[in-house]
């Protein structure tokens, strides 16, 4: 094992070791708790109140409420998921490391945050709102616990050419 591999394998556990503690944390729990109620309750207005709203609406205010819900939904679906992966990591049924693959990551695709349409239900337009913070808080935890730890392991410069000398030696 050379010098930048026990850099490496070092950075991997403090990544793994700060998945697992925010997995375990009571900031975990509440953000879990309210990704879980908002994606209820807006299944619930969407398949209720909601639809009963949307058919109340113009042709282009309905296009437009079709759009938002879908966007909606889509948004929540990644909170949900995201929130999932560190609720596996919290029961053990998914290892720190495993949680780490880019595939469980946030897309940063930022979603149109502005109603497309002005005549489109109050509560619609609340729910799309809580949903884009939400999302903020969890893009920025996820950021942090990521792919901050990557970047706050600089590259030693000095162990780095004494690792590719002992590499060069080793042969």
């Amino acid at each position: 094992m050379t010098l930048s591999d026990t850099q490496s394998t070092g950075s991997t556990a403090d990544r793994a070791r700060t998945v697992q503690d925010f997995a375990r944390s009571e900031l975990f729990d509440r953000t879990f708790r309210e990704g879980m109620e908002l994606v209820e309750e807006t299944a619930a207005y969407l398949d209720g109140e909601g639809r009963r709203d949307s058919k109340m609406l113009s042709r282009a205010a309905a296009l437009a409420y079709a759009a938002e819900s879908m966007k909606l939904t889509t948004r929540l679906m990644q909170i949900a998921s995201w929130l999932l992966v560190q609720r596996a990591v919290r029961e053990n049924d998914m290892t720190p490391e495993a949680a780490c693959e880019p595939r469980y990551r946030l897309n940063d695709r930022r979603i149109e945050a502005e109603p497309s349409h002005a005549e489109l239900p109050i509560a619609l337009v609340e729910y799309l709102v809580r949903s884009e913070k939400l999302f903020e808080r969890a893009l920025y935890l996820d950021r942090r616990m990521y792919l901050d730890a990557q970047e706050e392991t600089p590259v030693n410069p000095v162990l780095s050419q004494l690792g590719m000398l002992e590499a060069a030696f080793k042969g």
